[in-house]
């Protein structure tokens, strides 16, 4: 994912816009296979991105003839699934109990925290950490409202305060976007957003307390207790994190290196409390294969166009920005908005000084920029790496998860949407 600071400003060839039919077939089998034939869809999906992803990849290779672009793709790729699935690996050996009651109060406290902590260990560091005792905690009452605001919270909104939160900052940063210009120009968007969807959370969460019977909550929590096992995965965490500022192949090998430490230095029980596989991380590969190889023509149309898009006002780079992070990779959105924002000024995505130049003289619209890629990567499954996998973990520990489709209509239109519309409206 990180090697697209380099790619994003590279000469790209216009692909036939017929080619960006495959992606939305990929999107649309997410979305419908799992009502159309649920049983045939599971086990044939790794089968349709494969074949999806590699339909478009031979339109790059054998048509086009950028081979250079295939390549770039396929360090995105991997990038992102060494990273992903390092923390999914290291951060299921460890197995966090949370001591008490999962009150309303508590759990809108333990969501906060996590919305903290993704400044530090990153969306995908903190979501890995924290959804498996998210789920013992309410293991009781837990419904698809309380997986969808953990997306909300932690997997996405938590992480705009710093570079490291989430990718599409990190690139800006790589790109000369100064260390501390999100925490100053993003910490009152990051509190409204957040701030909103706590509120919203802990209404609803309250309504969902008060349905469990009384003696159901004490017998499923009476024995309850706050204890940490598996804590020396915390120094693969470190190391994971320590190695995204490092080039590739590095970066990918270090991570490989600390999850295959992890698996063999976590004891058995560990991973036996956590109910844990590998089942999650396969899934998000297979799926994400077909996702990264069939949106390259979508990425290269966009970038190549966006010029033409009449995007010129922080409204406009915000909701542009936005709606296209939710369907696709966040990441390269941004860049391409990004590029597109400073060659109206007649400035260079690939100069740090123009960069850092812009962000001081036009702060607004890369405020806009990066909100749009950060927040609405919460809009779908697929806006943002972290997602996908929460969802599977999920899945796994036999918890109720919304469908695609169901997601969007039952969260993201009623809940999300209209807070970041007022964030539209406040800040842009």
């Amino acid at each position: 994912m990180l090697t697209l600071a380099a790619s994003i400003s590279a000469g790209t060839i216009e692909p036939n816009p017929w080619m960006i039919l495959p992606f939305g077939v990929m999107l649309l089998s997410i979305a419908l296979m799992p009502f159309i034939h649920l049983h045939w869809w599971e086990k044939n999906y790794p089968k349709v991105a494969i074949v999806l992803g590699l339909f478009t990849a031979g339109y790059y290779f054998f048509v086009l003839g950028e081979r250079g672009r295939l390549l770039d793709v396929a360090h995105e790729y991997i990038s992102f699934i060494a990273l992903i699935g390092s923390l999914f690996i290291v951060a299921g050996g460890v197995h966090i109990r949370v001591r008490g009651e999962a009150t309303p109060l508590r759990n809108t406290i333990f969501l906060g925290i996590g919305a903290v902590i993704a400044n530090f260990i990153g969306t995908t560091g903190a979501s890995m950490l924290m959804i498996r005792p998210w789920i013992r905690m309410n293991k009781y009452r837990i419904t698809a409202f309380h997986v969808v605001f953990f997306i909300f919270i932690v997997s996405n909104a938590g992480g705009a305060l710093t570079p490291i939160g989430d990718p599409p900052l990190f690139l800006g940063y790589l790109k000369g976007v100064p260390f501390f210009w999100t925490t100053e120009h993003l910490w009152m968007p990051w509190l409204v957003t957040v701030g909103l969807l706590l509120v919203i959370f802990l209404i609803a969460d309250t309504r969902n307390f008060r349905r469990a019977p009384e003696a159901v909550r004490e017998l499923e929590t009476a024995h309850e207790e706050f204890r940490v096992d598996g804590k020396r995965n915390f120094i693969f965490i470190g190391i994971i994190l320590a190695a995204v500022f490092l080039p590739t192949p590095w970066r990918e090998i270090i991570m490989g290196a600390a999850a295959l430490a992890s698996w063999y230095a976590t004891p058995k029980q560990v991973h036996e409390m956590n109910h844990f596989n590998l089942h999650p991380i396969k899934e998000v590969a297979w799926l994400f294969f077909g996702i990264f190889g069939t949106m390259i023509p979508a990425l290269d149309y966009l970038q190549l166009h966006s010029d033409t898009l009449g995007v010129e006002t922080p409204m406009q780079f915000y909701a542009f920005t936005g709606v296209l992070s939710a369907v696709l990779d966040n990441a390269p959105t941004y860049l391409t908005f990004l590029a597109a924002a400073l060659g109206q000024q007649g400035l260079s995505l690939g100069e740090s000084a123009d960069v850092a130049s812009f962000a001081a003289s036009h702060a607004q619209i890369l405020i806009a920029i990066s909100l749009g890629a950060v927040f609405f990567g919460a809009a779908t499954y697929i806006g943002n790496g972290p997602n996908f996998m929460v969802k599977a973990i999920a899945e796994h520990a036999k918890v109720e998860t919304p469908s695609f489709v169901g997601y969007v209509v039952r969260f993201t239109l009623p809940f999300l949407v209209p807070i970041l519309a007022l964030v539209a409206w406040l800040f842009m």
